[in-house]
């Protein structure tokens, strides 16, 4: 890079805070291309019944099926491999992790226009430990992403551990449990942005986004980046197979993997179900045994 695409304020505030935005990153015709390639894979999938393509939401908008989530956007179409490869994000998560970068899976939230779904608070490291925590999230918004229709919100600064999300049983709730966590009342920071920003966040931060109750869709292009000495621990097929579709994207792969950071809990996952759905078992589970939780 010949010139660096993040500031020395932007770098500092990622380092301290687990987070920085991007903001109006991609330009009008990029965005154009991702909503068309979008809607003609989410009819499609709709259409055929494919619920391996994407995942709806339990409610239906004016008697129609709409999608929460397209699993795996990069396995689906090229428009989204040429977006996980662009240098406007690439060259920015280089001035985080290093030269050499691999994506280790991509998905896609679609939040839809009064019923897209609320994600609880979590930490995405929680569900793919590796052996040292030099991931990156990055967050594309596709349309404007305001309080109203759910954007991401953080807790900043709150990177540097591994949370519990396991209940009592041991079972992973998809959210966060850990006592630590949630007996403080530590301020959220919500993060609105125009479409065509990207966040670039650490992949221990906290983070969760309120349901969307408004009438504008909110879709977030979602790509986890990796250094490529950060290996997965692969204690389950589940893990296994997300692994079968990490790539390569710049610089050279590890001859050996960098032991660094936090000790990683291994989440026990039971099955293949969605954040989405972990989570609200989650809270249902939690609403019959208190029936008085706010």
């Amino acid at each position: 890079m010949v010139n660096s695409p993040l500031s020395p304020e932007q770098i500092e505030e990622y380092r301290r805070d687990g987070v920085t935005l991007l903001p109006s990153l991609l330009d009008a015709a990029t965005l154009g291309r991702l909503h068309e390639t979008i809607d003609s894979i989410v009819a499609e999938a709709v259409e055929n019944g494919d619920t391996s393509i994407l995942e709806l939401e339990p409610e239906e908008v004016d008697g129609k099926t709409v999608a929460r989530r397209i699993y795996d956007p990069c396995e689906r179409h090229q428009v989204f491999r040429e977006l996980c490869s662009d240098t406007r994000i690439l060259d920015a998560v280089e001035c985080l992790i290093g030269p050499d970068i691999g994506l280790h899976h991509s998905k896609l939230n679609m939040k839809p226009p009064r019923v897209g779904s609320a994600v609880e608070w979590h930490q995405d490291l929680a569900y793919f430990p590796h052996t040292n925590d030099d991931l990156v999230t990055a967050l594309v918004y596709l349309d404007d992403a305001s309080i109203k229709n759910g954007c991401l919100q953080v807790i900043p600064a709150l990177h540097q551990a591994y949370l519990d999300h396991h209940d009592e049983t041991g079972r992973f709730s998809g959210l966060i449990t850990d006592e630590a966590f949630t007996s403080q009342a530590a301020p959220a920071r919500p993060l609105p942005a125009p479409a065509g920003s990207v966040i670039l966040m650490h992949c221990l931060l906290p983070h969760s986004s309120l349901p969307n109750r408004s009438r504008a869709g909110r879709r977030t292009l979602i790509f986890e980046y990796r250094a490529c000495d950060a290996l997965p621990i692969l204690y389950s097929p589940r893990a296994a197979n997300t692994e079968r579709k990490a790539r390569l994207l710049r610089g050279r792969p590890a001859r050996f993997a960098r032991l660094a950071g936090p000790p990683p809990l291994l989440p026990r996952l039971d099955d293949d179900k969605s954040l989405y759905q972990l989570q609200e078992e989650t809270r249902v589970r939690q609403d019959v045994e208190n029936p008085h939780r706010a």
